[in-house]
């Protein structure tokens, strides 16, 4: 050990002395000793004497830079803050076409992912088919993934009009019977033929919405086979028994109340003078036409809440008209009834299209030349969605229509009816009623 210089630690004059340590058990050496003498403040310090000293290392400071106060600097902005930078137009533009080609890669991976799912099922069941009854392996369905007809062309068959996919006739998806058509309906069968003619895939023909007319024939055809001997009504009954439903809700048929101050309604007709005109127009023709003798009167007028029924006698009436018409007919009745929400608008729409007379009074081409003869326009696919949609075009007139909702059922629901119009409508008269 080093000795510490004497120096640096001073002894004041006034400390009482201090014994000499004992030597007895201690074996050091004399310069040792001589060491440990400046410690002897600290020695009388842990002895708890009062007396103060001052070193030099004490008071040494850290470092020789004076303190100073930080700076704060002012606020000097008022108001809300300034708004964020935007891109240039250029990189907004390249922002933009970036995120819709992202959104289209995920669209088509979303479509590629459900035909897989799809055909996965559609074997998967295909299997469970053959192993039920015994039959052999039948082609994968990856084949689904490609069409396997070129061209698409109507023929006339022993009198029917039959839709073939190269040489193979059009079957039903459920039956497997050849789809034939009467021959006085040429344009529904290039317009099914049409519709198979726009597929890209045999996986497309398994979905509905891709084959509305074809489905909607299907259906008419369907209730021909519950017509024939054995007679079994159980599918016209059903379908009858749910579109008498609407003759209670029509839509035709609600009114809305009269306006309580006719002065500050915009020029033009109010919403329940549109309402009227179309009521009594349509149900004029039922009552002289179609409904003989009978009265139809509005379910819900002014400030009623509850529906009222029709008058006695009335349903049973157009219960026994339903029943009457002939496949098509009725299966176009249905696709316009569930379309615009009214019976009444669907069943003159049908009566006036129908190339078998919607058992009318009047034939179709009769209703055509008394159109004429008055003077008034034919009620077709317009003037049906504006009489049943009359409410929401007075609305989104004065509200404002949502893009992507109005106007896509505004479209829809043309299309629907105009379905219905080509199921029914011909070249002439029909000469079975069973088509």
């Amino acid at each position: 050990m080093y000795p510490i210089p004497r120096c640096a630690y001073p002894i004041p004059n006034s400390l009482p002395p201090v014994s000499p340590l004992p030597s007895q058990g201690f074996n050091m050496a004399p310069a040792t000793r001589l060491c440990l003498l400046p410690l002897r403040p600290v020695a009388l310090a842990a002895r708890g004497s009062s007396t103060r000293f001052t070193t030099a290392a004490a008071a040494r400071s850290i470092h020789a830079n004076p303190a100073q106060p930080a700076k704060v600097v002012p606020v000097y902005g008022t108001g809300p803050p300034p708004e964020p930078p935007q891109p240039s137009a250029e990189f907004a533009d390249e922002v933009r076409n970036e995120r819709l080609a992202r959104r289209k890669r995920q669209a088509e991976m979303l479509r590629q992912a459900g035909d897989i799912k799809a055909m996965r099922k559609e074997h998967q069941q295909q299997q469970q088919h053959q192993q039920d009854h015994g039959v052999g392996a039948t082609k994968p369905a990856g084949v689904l993934k490609r069409r396997f007809w070129k061209d698409v062309h109507v023929k006339e068959v022993d009198g029917s009009l039959e839709i073939h996919l190269d040489a193979r006739p059009l079957r039903h998806p459920t039956t497997k019977t050849i789809i034939r058509l009467p021959p006085t309906k040429p344009h529904l069968a290039h317009a099914i033929a049409l519709e198979w003619d726009n597929l890209t895939s045999a996986q497309q023909a398994t979905k509905q919405h891709l084959i509305p007319l074809t489905s909607l024939t299907c259906r008419a055809l369907d209730i021909a086979a519950s017509d024939l001997p054995p007679t079994d009504t159980t599918l016209r009954t059903e379908i009858t028994t749910s579109l008498l439903r609407y003759l209670d809700t029509d839509s035709l048929l609600c009114l809305a109340p009269p306006p309580t101050n006719p002065a500050g309604e915009p020029d033009g007709p109010t919403l329940r003078e549109k309402q009227d005109q179309a009521y009594q127009s349509t149900v004029s023709f039922l009552t002289t036409h179609v409904w003989p003798g009978q009265q139809i009167v509005p379910v819900l007028d002014g400030a009623s809440l509850l529906p009222r029924s029709q008058a006695p006698g009335t349903r049973e009436v157009v219960q026994g008209w339903i029943m009457s018409l002939s496949p098509f007919e009725l299966a176009g009745l249905e696709r316009a009834t569930l379309a615009g929400k009214s019976l009444v608008a669907a069943a003159r729409l049908v009566v006036e299209w129908s190339e078998e007379g919607g058992q009318a009074q009047a034939s179709a081409a009769a209703a055509v030349k008394a159109a004429a003869a008055e003077g008034r326009e034919r009620f077709g696919v317009e003037e049906a969605a504006r009489a049943v949609s009359l409410e929401v075009e007075w609305q989104t007139t004065k509200w404002g229509e949502v893009e992507d909702t109005h106007d896509v059922e505004k479209e829809d629901l043309r299309r629907q009816l105009g379905s219905a119009v080509l199921l029914v409508s011909g070249t002439g008269t029909a000469s079975s009623k069973s088509g």
